[in-house]
């Protein structure tokens, strides 16, 4: 059953004052309480509270790892490379050793990849463990003003890129203002950078203080960063030489090293989004990375890429990370990572099977975990099943080219025929093993109090004869008495569902494509690759869309992709293409959107402006769910908990709260702590 999640945000906070202390020793890892935020300390802080003074240590493999990340340098001391105050984590169990690879699997480049980028990942901060409070990480500390218009973020003191250069509020502001906003990286901003569609400012204070303004209330912006991909930095000192605003000389410079221009080195580099799991300048143009300053652009997270193919990547730990143990050991303890690209699902299972992988969540699903319970004594290997965010969903693509079928999935009793034609208290059983809920789609996940309990259940009894009737009504009526029924215009009614096992399970379209054949619309279903999944439904070329969609009260207040369309990004369910063609381009091109669709737009502005829980939150968020599930834009069938696997050997391996990339898979969970402990 799900557990509530409620967030609280933690606006600001400041350091703690310590008298004066004479410190009994050096810290050897001792357990601290009393500390502002669960399982981490700033460094003044764990020294006052374990009365000990810190010294540091590095990983003894620390040189020759370096030497794998091509641009970096000579390393100088660990106390140099690391920030004045360095983030102290506190082990879950306990201090690691250094050492080994970490072994896992994603589907292909870009797909399947946010697991073990989430294993590496940082941003300004993070959700805690428990899921509770958002807490620092890269920032040491944060700040809204009074009515939510100005977010501060103090940096830390000394703090490096991979490559040794300092990072600043410089970084931050180059971000936003040079890639995030500019139309030559990004033709259309992130919805979640901006405010009611209005970009921000970001003033630098000074070297260690950057300041996010505001054009309206967001105090869910912290939460955005806090479970994003996208990272609120890039390294200015690095891509800003191929940027033409920070560099007149970009343009001859990329083509001394072979590009058309300064812009086409920062494709290479950074891709056209935040996406880190872009393909690198080692795999995008391998025959010029040679004349480039590095083969990536620095980071701060916890590895770097030193390997890029159509097979998979490799990373070296950053000998720059800015995390310690509480004994001064810097972090991350294992040395390398190696992903693996395997597309097909039996494969993956079976290598899981065999214990031939360190850890995995993405792209596994319930129906799996009888065969993964039964060779987990073999395989010396855990699995947990943990509650995920939101529903399988299904949608009738709204914008189809086929204007007979765009104009049937318009038409709201067809998509309530579909929806009641669908046997959720089955597939709960089936394919779920009676552990999931079974529920109509309605936006927020899980439901939030202040949402009618009536909208979880909206046309989602299982009625076969209702269906039957809706769909007799919609004039897509068996004419030629073969059992199955044709358009309206008199074309034959086939639905073709393609589906990626990222995104969702195969047992579950299986069944749905029978109860849909059962009332009379011919449906088939084939398996395709992720990649394939997103080019075709980007393309517009979806019949059906079928993928894992929710997201919780908390996340919605800074994002508000849910309710804008085409209804979610390249990486998940989008059923909605034409109509935002038609927004972005002001009319000029794709088709217009109902009323709702705008009504939606206002409403989610409005909704992350307001203050949370207050009555006009609560009016809006209600108003939301009540236009999203009457319209039925998406088809929910069950809400299922979720496997996560990992070998026993893996130290440190917490239990996770929730299964699911809406909490960025592992970030809550401190993975830099990780290590082999045979």
């Amino acid at each position: 059953m799900f557990k509530k999640f409620i967030l609280t945000l933690v606006f600001s906070f400041s350091a703690a004052l310590w008298s004066s202390t004479s410190f009994a020793a050096d810290c050897s890892g001792e357990k601290a309480s009393g500390g502002a935020f669960p399982q981490q300390y700033e460094l003044s802080e764990y020294e006052g509270l374990a009365g000990c003074t810190m010294s540091f240590s590095e990983n003894p493999n620390i040189t020759s790892i370096n030497a794998t990340i091509r641009g970096n340098g000579e390393l100088g001391s660990v106390t140099d490379r690391l920030p004045s105050e360095p983030l102290v984590i506190s082990p879950y169990d306990s201090i690691g050793s250094y050492g080994g690879t970490f072994k896992m699997l994603s589907n292909a480049t870009e797909a399947g990849t946010s697991d073990l980028l989430s294993t590496r990942h940082v941003n300004f901060v993070r959700f805690s463990d428990d899921l509770q409070q958002i807490v620092p990480n890269i920032a040491k500390s944060f700040e809204w003003n009074d009515d939510y218009t100005k977010l501060t973020f103090v940096l830390r003191k000394g703090h490096k890129w991979s490559d040794g250069a300092p990072f600043t509020a410089e970084d931050v502001k180059f971000w936003y203002d040079h890639l995030m906003m500019d139309s030559n990286i990004r033709e259309k901003p992130y919805g979640y950078l901006l405010v009611g569609g209005e970009r921000m400012t970001v003033d630098i204070i000074d070297p260690q203080t950057v300041v996010f303004n505001l054009p309206a209330p967001k105090p869910g912006l912290t939460a955005m960063f806090a479970n994003s991909y996208c990272q609120g930095f890039a390294p200015k000192h690095h891509l800003g030489q191929f940027h033409p605003d920070i560099n007149s000389g970009a343009d001859a410079l990329a083509q001394a090293a072979g590009y058309e221009n300064g812009y086409d080195v920062l494709k290479a580099y950074y891709g056209n989004s935040c996406w880190t799991d872009t393909p690198s300048p080692l795999l995008a143009t391998p025959d010029k990375v040679a004349n480039l300053p590095s083969d990536v652009y620095p980071s701060l997270e916890s590895f770097v890429t030193i390997e890029d193919t159509t097979e998979g990547r490799k990373y070296a730990a950053n000998p720059y990370f800015h995390m310690v143990d509480t004994a001064g050991n810097q972090l991350p303890y294992i040395d390398y990572q190696n992903e693996r690209y395997i597309n097909e699902n039996e494969i993956r299972i079976l290598k899981l099977v065999n214990g031939e992988v360190d850890y995995k969540a993405q792209s596994l699903n319930l129906e799996s975990v009888p065969q993964l319970m039964d060779g987990s004594e073999s395989g010396e290997y855990n699995i947990q099943i943990k509650p995920g965010v939101g529903s399988a969903a299904f949608s009738l693509n709204l914008t189809h080219p086929d204007e007979a079928k765009r104009g049937l999935f318009r038409d709201l009793r067809f998509r309530q025929a579909m929806s009641v034609a669908i046997n959720r208290n089955e597939i709960n059983d089936v394919i779920h093993y009676g552990l999931g809920t079974p529920q109509q789609y309605i936006g927020f996940s899980p439901r939030p109090d202040f949402v009618d309990s009536k909208w979880s259940q909206h046309f989602a009894q299982y009625d076969p004869e209702l269906a039957k009737s809706l769909l007799d009504e919609t004039g897509a009526v068996d004419r030629n008495s073969d059992g199955f029924r044709e358009l309206p215009n008199g074309d034959p009614l086939v639905l073709n569902i393609d589906f990626a096992t990222q995104g969702i399970g195969g047992g579950e379209v299986e069944l749905v494509a029978r109860y849909w054949n059962e009332v009379g619309v011919k449906t088939n279903f084939k398996e395709i690759t992720p990649d394939e999944y997103r080019s075709s439904q980007s393309a517009n070329e979806l019949d059906v869309g079928a993928w894992k969609k929710g997201m919780p009260l908390a996340l919605i207040m800074g994002e508000g992709k849910l309710f804008v369309p085409p209804y979610e990004d390249y990486f998940a369910h989008r059923n909605a293409m034409l109509w935002s063609e038609y927004i972005d381009s002001n009319g000029d091109s794709g088709v217009q959107p109902p009323g709702y669709a705008y009504d939606m737009i206002e409403d989610i502005a409005a909704f992350q402006a307001s203050a949370i829980g207050s009555d006009e939150n609560k009016r809006l968020g209600e108003k939301l769910v009540a236009t999203m599930t009457e319209n039925l834009l998406f088809i929910g069938t069950v809400a299922p908990p979720f496997p996560v696997y990992h070998r026993n050997a893996l130290g440190n391996f917490t239990e996770f709260t929730t299964a699911s990339y809406e909490y960025y898979r592992t970030y809550p969970y401190l993975p830099q702590q990780w290590y082999f402990s045979n």
